[in-house]
């Protein structure tokens, strides 16, 4: 998908004002957790801003993800603190697990565990 300079600049302002949110964590969120904003993505009319989260050291993301929904709006409010004089709208904020440090975990294990046995030499 390509994005806008408009889109990138926006999203880059709330991935840097969200980390310093979560990094923050008034609100006692997220306990010994370490979440991050692996990556922003917003809609070309700048309305809706998809959060990619990595979190490490959590045993329950799935239940953490929930905790974030439910906590949505007070986000929201803290982010529209933080960015209201520099943007006209503060956008939705849709939370996404993002899997890709996992994923990729998941084939280096796979790779790893492969028995390639070696190419004859007279071929």
């Amino acid at each position: 998908m390509n994005e806008s300079t408009r889109q990138q600049k926006y999203a880059k302002l709330i991935q840097k004002d969200l980390s310093d949110i979560f990094q923050k964590d008034k609100m006692g969120l997220f306990g010994n957790s370490f979440v991050t904003i692996a990556d922003v993505r917003v809609t070309p009319d700048l309305s809706i801003a998809k959060i990619y989260l990595s979190m490490l050291m959590v045993n329950d993301k799935e239940g953490l993800l929930e905790t974030i929904f439910s906590r949505k709006s007070e986000i929201r409010k803290i982010l529209g603190n933080k960015i209201g004089k520099q943007v006209r709208i503060v956008p939705d904020l849709i939370f996404f697990l993002d899997e890709v440090e996992e994923r990729a975990s998941k084939m280096d294990k796979l790779i790893d565990s492969l028995d390639i046995p070696p190419a004859d030499e007279e071929e």
